[in-house]
Order: C-alpha cells, then structure tokens, then sequence
C-alpha cells in the first residue's frame, strides 16, 4: 500500500499545492473531484474567508480534501481550532515548527505533513512526530530556501535520513516528473505552478498564459540575502528586484491586482522552473489523468527493463 494514498485517502498520490488566495474551493474541489488531493490555504490570513472556503468544500465535493497551515502566518489560534473541529482529516503544515500543531491535530484525528526545505528540518520534523513531509526542492516556486537544493538531490538525502513517507514538490508537472520523484523515494508528489496555470484555476487569463508562455529559464529566485526568498516569473518588476538583490517591502501589496487583475507587473507572479514544461492551459482533470497515464507507461516500461537486465528498454523520449 502506498502510504501517502493511505494517509490522504485520495484516489492518486497527487496534492495541490496551498498558494495564497488561489487554493480555495474553485481549484481545490476540481482537484479532489479528479482523484488527488485539494488543498485549501490559509497563509493570506484571511481567517474567516479562508474558514469559509473550508465549509464550502463540503458543498463541492464529498472526496477528501485538505488544510494548509503556515505556522508563522497565523495571528492566533483561531484557524488550528476549527481545522481541529471541522473534521478535515489532513493538514500540511510549513513555515516554521510543527512542534507545537502535532499534538493538538492529531489529537483531533488529523494527518500532519510539514513542508521541509533541508534535511535538518526533516530530521527534526520526523522527531516531532509528524507523519510525513512535503519535501520541497529549488524548482518549485513561491517561498524558497535561499541555498537552493534541487529536488533531485533533496530527495535523496532525506529519503536517506528518515523512514516516513515524502511528497516531493518542486519541478514536477506531470508523470514523468512524478516517476521520477519515486524513483528517488517519494510516495506521492506535489504540483502548484501545474495546477496555477490549469482551467478551473480562478487566476487571470494574464497569469496563466504567462506561464504557458514562459521557458525554463523564465524564473528567478529574489531576495536571497532576506526574508523571504521567492522564485517568480520573469516581468520588468522582477528584474529590477533581481538586479537589486532585495525586494521592496510594499512587493506584495497590490499581489491581487496580479492575480485576479491581470497586471503583470503589480507584483511578483509566483511560479516553478516547470513553466519550462507546460504549454496549454488544461482542465484538472486531463491534467491528473495524463499525469497518472504517463507515470505507469514509465514505471512499466523501466519494470521491463529491470526484468530484462537491459538498459535499451529504458528509454522514456
């Protein structure tokens, strides 16, 4: 049994990942509805709203979903007790430590994840009794460790350092990057830029094509030398602040008007290597149906070749 599936309780080991004002119920339910996992998010501190959203889930769909609860980002209690009393089943915590948020929510029954950038905080993470991670490589967009770790690596190591299960995020978009992933030791994957950019996503039209037309080189990681460090989409905003090094305190002030508004350069468009990969706007659905096709058409095809004892068979172009 895959323990991720057993932990989500999703049809495929696939979660949404938690941005900001965009994982709520529109993208999330389309995600749960499809077989993976939808995530509702809290880090743009709009408790009742976000409270809301999870309510409204219940409406949208009867497959599970989740919670994500950035430690640093919550003003008080408010959003872990009705996580607590609401009967979510499955909560990723991240932005700090989940020491102190295991015991209330397992306590009520739920799934702790923690988002780990580096293999001390898994170790530390695992220690704190948390029942999986979300391993989060340089690729993936949104909050960034500033010593970027690709994800190929980052796997590896921690996989070599604790025995819970991983998600891996950060550079994966499809089935090719989710065999990959478990190749390296993960059980299930994690995929934002993919899910941004995808039909039922409520972002402006500007922001989606953005990144389908964006190439793999169309990111880049700001503010390294503060908090936080981000990766972003290339526009004329951020080429200033990557030519400057730091990001101006009002950068994410008008991110709405981005987001919803359609003004690219308002902010910073938040987004993974993996828009490097992504050439269409897709409906969640053929998006987790590709993804789960190509993956077995991968798997077989190296379980072929391991059987064979040749290389030959290997080839996945």
């Amino acid at each position: 049994m895959n323990r991720v599936c057993e932990h989500l309780g999703a049809k495929y080991p696939i979660v949404q990942a938690p941005m900001g004002w965009i994982a709520r119920s529109q993208l999330a339910s389309a995600v749960s509805e499809a077989g993976g996992m939808g995530i509702i998010e809290t880090s743009s501190g709009e408790t009742e709203a976000c409270q809301a959203e999870i309510l409204k889930m219940r409406e949208m769909t009867d497959k599970p979903f989740g919670v994500n609860l950035p430690i640093l980002f919550l003003r008080d209690k408010a959003m872990l007790d009705f996580v607590c009393e609401s009967g979510v089943k499955f909560v990723t915590t991240s932005a700090g430590s989940p020491a102190k948020f295991v015991g209330p929510l397992k306590e009520a029954g739920i799934i702790v994840y923690h988002a780990v950038p580096t293999v001390e905080a898994a170790v530390k993470c695992a220690d704190a009794g948390v029942d999986g991670l979300v391993v989060e490589g340089a690729e993936g967009g949104g909050f960034k460790n500033p010593e970027e770790v690709s994800t190929l690596v980052l796997l590896q190591a921690i996989r070599a350092a604790v025995d819970i299960p991983l998600i891996a995020a950060g550079g994966i978009c499809d089935g090719k990057g989710m065999a990959a992933a478990f190749a390296l030791g993960a059980e299930g994957v994690q995929m934002g830029t993919r899910f941004v950019s995808c039909a039922e996503s409520p972002v402006h039209d500007n922001y989606k094509n953005a990144i389908v037309n964006a190439s793999e080189s169309g990111t880049w990681v700001l503010n390294k030398k503060a908090s936080p460090c981000i990766r972003a989409l290339k526009t004329e905003r951020t080429a200033k602040i990557y030519e400057d090094g730091l990001m101006p305190a009002d950068t994410f002030s008008n991110i709405l008007d981005l987001y919803f508004g359609g003004d690219m350069e308002a902010s910073v468009g938040l987004a993974g290597q993996t828009v490097g990969l992504i050439d269409r706007v897709k409906p969640v659905k053929e998006i987790i149906d590709e993804t789960v096709a190509e993956f077995f058409e991968i798997t077989t095809r190296l379980g072929a070749c391991a059987t064979a004892r040749s290389f030959g068979l290997a080839f996945c172009g």
